[in-house]
């Protein structure tokens, strides 16, 4: 891959104003221009509940990234393991309102613990402060889904040759996130992948029975996990760690 390439990459991941990203997101984007990643993706994850829309988005993209592997998860739970067994893949879709996860939290999770591989948010949510959140929390990109498929095409594109792709109808100067927020980012991204699972079903009202039969583990783990995940969020108890997750909340389009 010749140097012309690295300064296209990193010229274009400039394109787009600083004052957009905060400082641990524009230390992600040197991370991914340093893989390099090439236009011809290899390997996509698309991250999606409904299948349609899975299969949609990759014929879109077929004839665009030729002989690319794309591989699907219609739960973060499944996205979870799949990533883990693909840490070089070069693109992930993510829907944002995913099962087993609130909001920006599984954004976050995966842009702090895989910062090389670019996470593009596809959502029905065209929210212009939602758009700026998902930049701010890591995105490599923000597309509508009622974008066409030139315009899909196109970003994805743009995307892999390291530009932050935003549609023109987002609010580049809107506040964003606020401080507070950002750090909660910050320490959210310290939970192992089961705390972080225990968390999001805590958030999502179930008791400690519940998880443990879910994830096959003890009562006595579980409790172990909401301590260490209450300790590390910085919160007393666990209604304060719901308080806290829910920061990171999308509203779910209509």
């Amino acid at each position: 891959m010749g140097g012309n390439f690295v300064l296209q990459a990193i010229l274009g991941m400039t394109r787009l104003k600083q004052g957009m990203l905060n400082k641990g997101t524009w230390q992600k984007r040197t991370l991914m221009a340093n893989r390099l990643i090439a236009l011809q993706a290899e390997t996509v994850i698309v991250a999606d509940d409904h299948p349609l829309f899975r299969t949609a988005i990759k014929e879109a993209l077929q004839e665009s990234q030729g002989e690319t592997t794309f591989l699907e998860a219609n739960s973060f739970e499944s996205l979870q393991k799949l990533v883990e067994k693909n840490q070089e893949v070069d693109l992930i879709l993510l829907d944002l309102h995913m099962p087993g996860v609130s909001g920006f939290a599984g954004l976050v999770y995966l842009c702090k613990r895989y910062p090389s591989v670019p996470v593009v948010i596809i959502s029905a949510n065209e929210d212009p402060l939602v758009i700026q959140r998902a930049l701010d929390h890591g995105a490599a990109g923000f597309i509508p889904k009622s974008s066409d498929i030139k315009t899909i095409t196109s970003a994805i594109g743009d995307i892999l040759m390291g530009e932050i792709w935003a549609p023109e109808s987002s609010q580049p100067n809107l506040p964003g996130n606020n401080i507070s927020e950002l750090a909660l980012a910050e320490r959210m991204a310290q939970l192992t992948p089961q705390q972080f699972k225990v968390l999001m079903m805590v958030a999502q009202g179930m008791l400690n029975k519940q998880i443990a039969y879910d994830m096959d583990i003890s009562e006595a783990t579980v409790k172990a996990h909401v301590t260490a995940i209450m300790n590390k969020l910085g919160v007393s108890n666990r209604t304060q760690a719901v308080l806290a997750a829910s920061k990171l909340d999308v509203m779910t389009p209509v």
